[in-house]
């Protein structure tokens, strides 16, 4: 997932031994350290995982079997708890790197999922490395789930999403934030944005499956699809209504391509257009650039030399796509390169065209 530690890791990978000596504190599961006496409605130790409706391996093992259940009203200190003492253990480690190790030897105690679950559909979008989720929710009302990775560091950051999750009430996944899980402060050096994206795409999957079970439950219609744009050699299909419109980028509608290119051409116009226009309207004018080349998308800072360039190019007038300063910018620009007799045209407020 690091392109850029991908020699520090492996160098790490060969100081861990297959079975890494014991410590005074067990590395994964620092929970089992707590008092359970504290909690005075703990009924009983068992694994928290029925067998799934689609079974894994048989040495399938989501790590959770060593978790404990408790009441209703103590159910909403599990997550917590875990959480805290997974952060003490990550605290506790103050080099960097030793951290880094800790997160691959936990990568080392998720079992892998069978290829018939590494499929489109259980993909966690947003993360560089390839990441399939499952989840599902068991008769008691309680989270299960399972992931992996290509990636070793995101599949230590699998590891401790699902040791502090699986098991828990829907209510108690859907409080956990991105913000929560700072404070175990991993990773390698040049790395810190996309780990945030990590634990935040993980998390925000994790969360987005847990509101379509729980709905499903109730009879409800399932919430819109987490937004992905998923390309496969059966071309892209877009969940989502934002990558709908990345979609019609990629695809736009090639009737509204050749009727933009017939009237620039009639009317000797350019257009400079600001790239965080909506990407509908990148995707025709990216189209309409290949039979009309007097079109130019890009920042402000260079919207006023394209547009001098087709004036140069024989363009009459010069449409201007983004906020009035840059409609300004190409008309003083124009005026000082000598074609004042360019007509310039910028958006309005009522979505129509201005003369400046």
């Amino acid at each position: 997932m690091y392109s850029s530690a991908t020699a520090t890791i492996s160098s790490i990978k060969t100081t861990i031994s297959p079975n890494p000596k014991p410590t005074k504190k067990n590395p994964f599961f620092p929970f089992e350290k707590i008092n359970l006496r504290s909690f005075s409605s703990f009924k009983s130790l068992k694994c928290i995982h029925s067998p799934p409706s689609n079974p894994k391996p048989s040495n399938y093992s989501p790590l959770t079997c060593t978790a404990v259940t408790f009441s209703p009203s103590h159910t909403t200190e599990l997550v917590p708890s875990k959480l805290h003492h997974l952060i003490t253990e990550f605290k506790s480690l103050s080099q960097p790197i030793d951290r880094v190790k800790r997160l691959l030897h936990y990568a080392t105690l998720l079992s892998p999922l069978p290829d018939s679950s590494r499929v489109d559909s259980n993909r966690v979008m947003g993360c560089t490395a390839l990441v399939w989720l499952e989840a599902q929710l068991d008769k008691y009302g309680k989270m299960m789930f399972w992931a992996d990775s290509d990636s070793e560091i995101t599949r230590g950051f699998c590891a401790c999403l699902i040791w502090v999750l699986d098991g828990a009430l829907p209510e108690e996944v859907l409080k956990v934030t991105t913000e929560d899980l700072a404070a175990l402060n991993i990773g390698l050096h040049g790395g810190a944005r996309s780990r945030v994206n990590t634990w935040h795409n993980v998390l925000v999957s994790m969360q987005k499956r847990v509101r379509i079970l729980v709905a499903e439950g109730d009879g409800k219609k399932d919430f819109d699809p987490f937004p992905s744009l998923i390309v496969s050699s059966d071309g892209v299909q877009a969940k989502g209504s934002y990558d709908e419109a990345q979609a019609r980028y990629l695809f736009p509608d090639e009737s509204k391509v050749q009727e933009i290119v017939n009237v620039l051409k009639e009317k000797k116009i350019g257009v400079v257009s600001l790239s965080y226009m909506d990407p509908e309207v990148q995707g025709i004018l990216t189209a309409a650039q290949k039979h009309w080349p007097h079109i130019h998308i890009s920042d402000s800072l260079v919207m006023a030399d394209s547009a001098v360039e087709m004036a140069e190019g024989g363009c009459k007038f010069i449409t201007v796509l983004g906020v009035d300063f840059m409609s300004e910018n190409v008309r003083a620009t124009l005026d000082q390169a000598g074609f004042g007799e360019v007509c310039v045209y910028g958006m309005s407020n009522e979505l129509s065209l201005v003369v400046l």
